[in-house]
């Protein structure tokens, strides 16, 4: 019989998975008794495979959720997660709700970590940054049977619903943006792919929109880690002096986008009358800058209260048993041409 996809994994099926009774899989998963080591292997797998979480909630509270929303993300230092976290707080805000923070520092084996124990205890949803996870962490958010929305990006094919923005679609915009300004003589710089699925899409969609018209990326820097803004300096400095002929330079985020227009003021620079500049995310806080950065609006705070009002309405379709069907939302986030990216003359 198919179990319903609303009802979390239990010891029964980890024990008929793996053909052993539930008191030797709970000896396993919780390390007590003795257990031969083939044994203890098998029923691990078993467990692995299925996405099977043990539940710390004792008594007669084992079979209930807890009012708990497990938000799973990547970075607190970036400063994109805690507008999102505002986002969801005060959708939350007022409700039995309430969220509970993971940070999983881009690494997959992290974030199969905190999803495990954050699912330990029951929460009643589970809102996680990304689309992109490990093949423990999907069985994991799989077979929850709780409400799940992957945010951030919606280039791919979610576990449950999603919110957030078509990441190529920006990159493409944002090359669309600055050839219609003119410029053609350009440089990329950014975090490192691997470990940001999203700036990497950015990047993909970037230079498909440069291919379209006949252009190609003519210099590239990447970075780990480190002052975004002091990263942002040094990264500019190099690769005008390895490209002094440069046009323009698009930045994966606005932090080190910021770093390079200051060193780029600091050297007397016209932008964008000799260098052109943009970065991403609609950071607030450099609003303060001498110049306004070009930058396009990731849609944080609304990718956190639309994430959060899904578990909401979800939460109650699981207390009345009502059906309810994933969401897909895709959400459309505009240029902001700043002072660094229109040029005299140019629509």
């Amino acid at each position: 019989m198919t179990r319903p996809k609303h009802r979390p994994l239990t010891l029964r099926d980890v024990s008929e998975a793996c053909g052993v009774s539930e008191m030797t899989v709970s000896r396993v998963l919780r390390n007590r008794g003795d257990v031969s080591s083939a044994t203890r292997e098998k029923v691990l797998a078993s467990a692995k495979a299925l996405g099977y979480v043990p539940n710390q909630i004792a008594g007669s509270l084992a079979s209930q959720r807890v009012n708990l929303v497990a938000v799973v993300i990547p970075s607190l230092s970036n400063m994109v997660f805690p507008e999102v976290l505002t986002g969801i707080n005060r959708t939350l805000d007022d409700t039995p709700l309430q969220p509970v923070v993971g940070v999983t520092d881009y690494l997959p084996e992290k974030e199969e970590q905190v999803l495990y124990e954050m699912l330990s205890w029951r929460p009643s949803g589970v809102i996680i940054a990304g689309l992109e996870h490990s093949d423990a962490t999907r069985a994991m958010l799989t077979n929850a049977g709780i409400p799940v929305v992957e945010i951030m990006d919606t280039d791919g094919t979610p576990v449950d619903s999603m919110v957030g923005i078509s990441h190529r679609r920006a990159g493409r915009k944002m090359a669309e943006a600055i050839l219609k300004q003119g410029f053609s003589r350009i440089g990329f710089m950014g975090t490192k792919m691997p470990l940001d699925h999203r700036a990497r899409k950015r990047f993909e969609g970037f230079t498909e929109g440069l291919t379209k018209a006949g252009i190609e990326i003519e210099d590239r820097e990447f970075y780990n880690g480190g002052s975004a803004l002091a990263k942002g300096r040094e990264m500019t400095q190099a690769m005008l002096e390895r490209s002094p002929d440069l046009d323009f330079l698009y930045y994966s985020n606005d932090m080190i986008g910021a770093g390079g227009m200051l060193w780029l003021m600091d050297q007397g620079v016209d932008i964008p009358g000799e260098v052109g500049l943009a970065g991403f995310n609609g950071v607030e806080l450099l609003e303060g800058l001498p110049r306004q950065l070009a930058t396009m609006d990731a849609c944080r705070s609304e990718i956190g209260e639309k994430a959060a009002q899904i578990i909401l309405d979800r939460s109650a379709a699981l207390d009345t048993e009502d059906s309810f069907e994933p969401q897909h939302i895709t959400l459309a986030p505009k240029i902001s041409f700043g002072q660094t990216l229109r040029r005299h003359g140019q629509g």
